[in-house]
C-alpha cells in the first residue's frame, strides 16, 4: 500500500485496528530518502494498533534503534503485536495513545521520513523481538 496522504495514514492505522489479530502491525519505509549501497532502504518505521485499548507502538530503527515512550503503567510487562501474521514483542512502557500514533505516523510521511518530534523516544538496544 503506497500512502500520499493523511487520509491514506488514517486509513492504514484504520485498517490495522479493524484488521485480524495477525496483522496489527505495519512497516513504512520513505521514499524521499537514501538508499543503502546494497539498494535497501537505509530505516525502516514500525507502527502497531491495538484497537482495543485504543493505543499503539511506533519503532524507527535508522543508525539506532528507537521506540515510542508512553504513559502507560506496567514497566517490564511485555505485549504482542504481529507483523505479517509473525508475533513481535514490545515492552508495554512503548505503548503511545491511538492518537498520537497517527499523528507520529503522519509527521513521518510529511517530514520525508525524518524520526518524528512529536512523541517522546526511548533508545532501544535492539530490533523488536520475536514472541
Amino acid at each position: 500500500m503506497a500512502i500520499y496522504s493523511s487520509e491514506d495514514v488514517d486509513e492504514m492505522i484504520d485498517y490495522l485496528a479493524s484488521g485480524e489479530e495477525s496483522e496489527t502491525m505495519a512497516a513504512l519505509y520513505s521514499k524521499q530518502r537514501e538508499l543503502l549501497s546494497s539498494g535497501f532502504p537505509d530505516h525502516e518505521f514500525l507502527v502497531g494498533v491495538n484497537e482495543e485499548r485504543q493505543v499503539g507502538i511506533v519503532s524507527f530503527i535508522d543508525d539506532k534503534n528507537y521506540l515510542s515512550t508512553g504513559v502507560l503503567e506496567g514497566q517490564g510487562e511485555e505485549v504482542v503485536y504481529h507483523f505479517v501474521g509473525n508475533p513481535r514483542e514490545f515492552s508495554v512502557s512503548a505503548e503511545i495513545p491511538l492518537p498520537l500514533v497517527r499523528e507520529a505516523v503522519k509527521e513521518f510521511l510529511l517530514s520525508g521520513g525524518r524520526k518524528p518530534a512529536c512523541i517522546e523516544w526511548q533508545e532501544e538496544s535492539g530490533h523488536a523481538r520475536d514472541a
